[in-house]
């Protein structure tokens, strides 16, 4: 078995374009101190307790970060970016499930990769749901993988194929050079 690349029922926050003392002072001050932090590979990373902290309000503090009063202040000369990953259940709430919806507080995105102040690509993990996605990114690489399009046999050949997103988030690490939080 492997180590999982989040620990379970945690938020984490990627920032790239910002030095971990910058990343994890805006959360202290926003008083949302992370439960652990580091830095590699160009990125820094803050992470929260899924049972501490509700979901949506981190996922919008990492899409502001890369906006313009963070951009001002840290962005130059390259843009700010985050990607946020959240090793939750998926929101069971029934407005939940569309992809251009916004989620309940509890139950944010999986993911969200952020840019100029906009989320350019968000969409839950497992089981499918990255099929309901809003933007291209990564796309190629769900396809690959069979994840998403009209070819997907391996959720009828391999039960319990990704159906926590284990699949899908290692994408998204690889895609973007993430590093392990767990």
């Amino acid at each position: 078995m492997s180590v999982p690349f989040i620990a379970p029922d945690t938020f984490v926050t990627y920032a790239k374009g910002l030095d971990l003392p910058a990343l994890g002072g805006i959360y202290t001050d926003l008083g949302l101190p992370a439960r652990t932090q580091g830095a590699s590979d160009g990125w820094a990373w803050l992470t929260h307790d899924a049972a501490t902290y509700k979901g949506g309000d981190l996922a919008t503090r990492a899409g502001y970060l890369t906006g313009f009063r963070y951009e001002e202040r840290f962005g130059r000369p390259n843009p700010l970016e985050t990607v946020f990953l959240a090793s939750t259940p998926a929101c069971a709430c029934p407005h939940g499930q569309n992809y251009s919806v916004p989620h309940c507080e509890a139950h944010p995105f999986h993911f969200i990769h952020s840019r100029g102040g906009f989320s350019t690509t968000y969409f839950n993990l497992g089981a499918r749901r990255e099929s309901r996605r809003s933007g291209d990114l990564l796309v190629r690489e769900l396809l690959a993988a069979g994840i998403v399009g009209r070819e997907t046999p391996r959720y009828e050949t391999e039960p319990g194929f990704n159906a926590d997103g284990a699949v899908t988030r290692r994408i998204i690490a690889d895609h973007f050079g993430l590093p392990a939080t767990a």
